[in-house]
């Protein structure tokens, strides 16, 4: 399985069973997409440990009144199909509310930040 889309659905099963931490394998990206998350306000903190001598990441997941922060993540792009779009194309997801994040030549970006860099590149995942 792809490593995005296995740390995205780590996050989402973990979230919907309101578990308090979930632990994913560790990478470049995908340390770099939980730092954005967290950064964003729908992660708690991210750790770096190991487990078993792999490098792995803890993410501390939010909820409030038994409802998790996280409503839904959608893949966009896959293996199998790759999605990009133009900075006139990335629109704000859910009316601002939610996220669209891109990795684009600048690094990994949030629709926001991809707008205002001026910048698009391909479209990772949607979370609100």
């Amino acid at each position: 399985m792809d490593p995005v889309s296995n740390m995205l659905n780590g996050i989402k099963n973990a979230n919907r069973a309101l578990r308090e931490t979930v632990i994913v394998p560790q990478s470049k990206l995908s340390l770099a997409i939980a730092e954005k998350l967290s950064k964003e306000g729908f992660v708690g903190a991210v750790e770096k440990k190991t487990r078993q001598g792999r490098p792995v990441l803890e993410i501390a997941l939010i909820a409030t009144d038994r409802m998790p922060k996280i409503s839904e993540i959608n893949r966009v792009s896959k293996s199998s199909r790759r999605m990009y779009a133009g900075v006139a194309d990335i629109k704000p997801i859910k009316n601002g509310r939610g996220l669209l994040i891109l990795s684009t030549p600048k690094g990994l970006l949030t629709d926001k930040e991809a707008r205002k860099e001026n910048v698009g590149g391909e479209v990772m995942f949607s979370i609100w």
